[in-house]
């Protein structure tokens, strides 16, 4: 078997994958696609595991066997990006510094959007809604004020800018979780009335948002994002992006 033939057939298939507009759907039939690229059942299935490996198939075995397709989404870029972060000892204290330059922006573009009324409004409401409720639990109100700001980036027509800045509110997010369970087994949470004062300034962001005033927007996110992360970076500044734990990867496979 040539590892050549293998990559090259992988390679095709990747393109068609790419190309679909369908996910968790089948390939055809191994013989099938021996047939069609004439080449040997273990040339076939190495092209395979080059894809398993790249998260772009699942073979399935059994009866209802096969190989599935899984186009990349946002989430398993997030997860790439927070790996490579690891590797690279990416600390908290840079990814925080990063999205200051970036959710901003992004907060400023959502106030631009000429259809926000329809397209993010109404989302960023049922947020603060449910925000609300749980106002005063701890753990469950970070959930739903981080459920804020992600609503807000996937928000952002420009794909780009979106893929990589969700991605990145994303990997913060689930370093912000790991201080929220420590702060909440020591009871060191922030009390009520901090939740509240979130709450708060997060209603004035979606009244900028509604009223389209970018520089107002952009003003008020980045104090508001400067002030959320300084909490975190008191205790976790340090420490360096974790992608591995398993509280991480449990995490990352939920986005």
């Amino acid at each position: 078997m040539s590892p050549r033939i293998a990559e090259s057939i992988a390679a095709d298939l990747r393109q068609r994958i790419l190309r679909s507009e369908h996910t968790d759907v089948p390939l055809p039939r191994q013989d099938d696609l021996i047939e069609q690229y004439g080449v040997s059942g273990p040339s076939l299935r190495e092209a395979l595991r080059i894809l398993e490996a790249e998260g772009l198939i699942t073979v399935r075995r059994g009866k209802f066997g096969g190989a599935y397709v899984h186009k990349p989404s946002w989430s398993s870029a997030a997860y790439a990006l927070a790996l490579s972060m690891q590797g690279q000892g990416v600390r908290i204290a840079d990814l925080a510094e990063s999205l200051l330059l970036l959710e901003p922006k992004c907060a400023a573009l959502c106030a631009e959007r000429v259809d926000r009324h329809e397209a993010l409004v109404p989302a960023l409401r049922a947020n603060l809604a449910e925000s609300e409720e749980v106002l005063g639990v701890g753990g469950l109100y970070s959930a739903s004020a981080r459920g804020f700001h992600d609503i807000m980036v996937a928000s952002v027509e420009n794909v780009s800018l979106r893929l990589l800045v969700r991605s990145m509110v994303a990997i913060w997010s689930i370093q912000e979780q790991t201080w929220a369970d420590t702060v909440n087994a020591t009871a060191q949470y922030p009390d009520e009335a901090h939740q509240r004062e979130s709450w708060r300034t997060h209603a004035a962001i979606l009244k900028y948002i509604e009223d389209g005033d970018a520089e107002g927007v952009t003003k008020l996110s980045a104090s508001h994002l400067r002030a959320t992360q300084a909490i975190v970076l008191e205790r976790f500044g340090g420490e360096v992006v974790d992608a591995s734990s398993l509280a991480a990867v449990q995490a990352f496979k939920s986005l």
